[in-house]
């Protein structure tokens, strides 16, 4: 009886072996696996390469999915089964737009030949396109371009005098003029030449008195322009400073003599609040030094933080409550706000608090 069953297992395992074998398997066979572009210009746009190939097997071939390593690169294939000995194809585009040098792609075919996965390459390099005046200037002022609409002058120490300049761009067939309408007075600011050529430029001197100011911390002016005669108050060029007491000049005895600023917490959370509510807090702002801490500049984030010291002057070894309001109408959910101090402590001039909320909102 047993050698009856064995007999039956190991005809069953030929008779399965002899069917699986009949029933054949499709094969992928490709003329090319890599195709390089060379090199081409960006403006060129979109390049495209078909990828044909050929059904090797006995059953027909279904392409199941092709997948490409970026999202640049966009493939397109043959739906249909093919037979045995016909052609079909995976089309490929890549899109350079923004992307200029090198590239490597790969584009992984799946199906149900028997070589199930096979990988196909693209290669190439692109040369980035030469930019237009409109990119390379973006922002319009009048008739002119800019690159920015602004002059920065990020950090800058409250006894200097420093200069920025900016381009002008006429990129019309006409000359412009140009003329500084309104500018404070710590900043001078210069034209040259006060008629933009046609095709041409002008640059923009701008002289920023850090002294003249007399402010402390982050600052933000503006200089209207008169372009082409018009005084559109839109013509204008922001001026910002970052300015910082300048704290070089102290002796070793000024040093160790000088105010320290420290608070007892720099940060508070109000928890959950209703929308529409007004929340207060108080930090606690101490002297530890030696000499009288002064508070040059307190600046929110926000509008809806307001935040002042109780006296601006705090002696040695005194404290001083810094009195912080936060309005929560029209806000919801998780809020976070800070609060920049700037004081003449000279080795830590700029603090910065942070408040936190989590506004309901009533249905």
């Amino acid at each position: 009886m047993k050698y009856v069953l064995r007999f039956s297992f190991v005809i069953a395992f030929v008779l399965s072996t002899m069917f699986s074998f009949s029933q054949g398997k499709s094969k992928l066979a490709f003329e090319k696996l890599n195709h390089d572009f060379g090199t081409f210009k960006e403006s060129a746009g979109v390049q495209s390469s078909d990828f044909i190939f050929t059904n090797e097997g006995e059953v027909p071939l279904v392409i199941n999915s092709v997948r490409a390593s970026c999202g640049c690169t966009t493939p397109s294939w043959t739906r249909e089964p093919v037979a045995p000995g016909q052609k079909g194809k995976i089309s490929v585009s890549y899109n350079p737009k923004n992307r200029p040098g090198g590239f490597n792609k790969t584009i992984t075919v799946q199906s149900n030949a028997e070589n199930a996965t096979v990988v196909l390459h693209i290669t190439g390099r692109v040369e980035q396109k030469e930019k237009t005046i409109a990119e390379l200037y973006p922002r319009q002022l009048g008739q002119l371009r800019v690159k920015r609409n602004q002059i920065s002058f990020a950090k800058i120490k409250q006894t200097e005098v420093k200069t920025e300049t900016l381009e002008l761009v006429n990129d019309t067939d006409e000359p412009v003029s140009v003329a500084i309408k309104k500018s404070p007075g710590y900043i001078k600011a210069t034209i040259e030449p006060a008629t933009v050529p046609a095709k041409g430029k002008s640059i923009v001197k701008v002289t920023y008195d850090a002294k003249a100011k007399n402010a402390y911390g982050f600052v933000n002016d503006r200089i209207y322009l008169t372009i082409g005669g018009s005084n559109d108050y839109k013509n204008s060029i922001g001026v910002n400073a970052t300015i910082e007491e300048d704290f070089s000049a102290l002796t070793a005895e000024q040093l160790a003599n000088a105010p320290v600023a420290v608070f007892e917490t720099t940060t508070h959370d109000f928890g959950e609040i209703n929308q529409g509510d007004v929340v207060k807090y108080s930090f606690t702002l101490r002297n530890d030094g030696k000499d009288d801490l002064v508070i040059r500049n307190v600046r929110s984030s926000c509008g809806c933080t307001a935040a002042a010291p109780a006296k601006k002057v705090i002696a040695a070894g005194e404290t001083a409550p810094i009195n912080v309001e936060f309005n929560s109408r029209g806000r919801k959910g998780k809020q976070s706000k800070s609060i920049t101090i700037i004081t003449n402590d000279p080795k830590t001039p700029t603090s910065s608090l942070r408040i936190s909320s989590t506004i309901n909102v009533k249905e």
